[in-house]
């Protein structure tokens, strides 16, 4: 697994996204191209954002109880596994915007660092170590692109 916290490890991750064309294909799945990447902006806009409303309560232990293992452990996630309503992209997205904010969130990760996210509390799961950001970051997106074969 890749740390986006390290610059090397970072540029091969925006090597792979350059990669993608507007025509790439997925492998398995629905989504095509644009939606991906707009998909995969959706976990760091989480972070860096307000625009989408926290779980809290009991909706936020069940999220903790049967999601987190799952998104920031060491397991790949499936093909064609299920995903959260918040992060189903409908319709089209301009692929060049897309693309240029994943690659922008890459780049706002990497500077800030695994000490700005020590304990830094998601969205959806509380306080995460860096070492849970980092994978929550990359095992997503390695994923997608896989999903896309680069």
């Amino acid at each position: 697994m890749r740390n986006l916290f390290d610059p090397t490890d970072t540029k091969e991750m925006i090597d792979r996204i350059h990669q993608l064309s507007p025509e790439t294909k997925p492998k398995w799945g629905k989504m095509s191209v644009d939606q991906m990447l707009a998909h995969c902006c959706v976990a760091y806009d989480m972070t860096f954002t307000d625009q989408y409303k926290k779980p809290t309560g009991f909706q936020k232990f069940m999220i903790k109880l049967f999601a987190k293992n799952a998104v920031v452990g060491p397991k790949p996630y499936p093909k064609n596994g299920r995903t959260a309503p918040v992060f189903i992209i409908q319709g089209k997205r301009d692929f060049e915007v897309e693309k240029k904010k994943l690659i922008n969130y890459l780049e706002k990760v990497q500077k800030l660092g695994a000490g700005h996210f020590e304990q830094r509390e998601s969205h959806s799961f509380g306080p995460l170590s860096s070492q849970e950001w980092n994978v929550l970051f990359s095992k997503h997106l390695d994923h997608h692109l896989g999903q896309f074969g680069v």
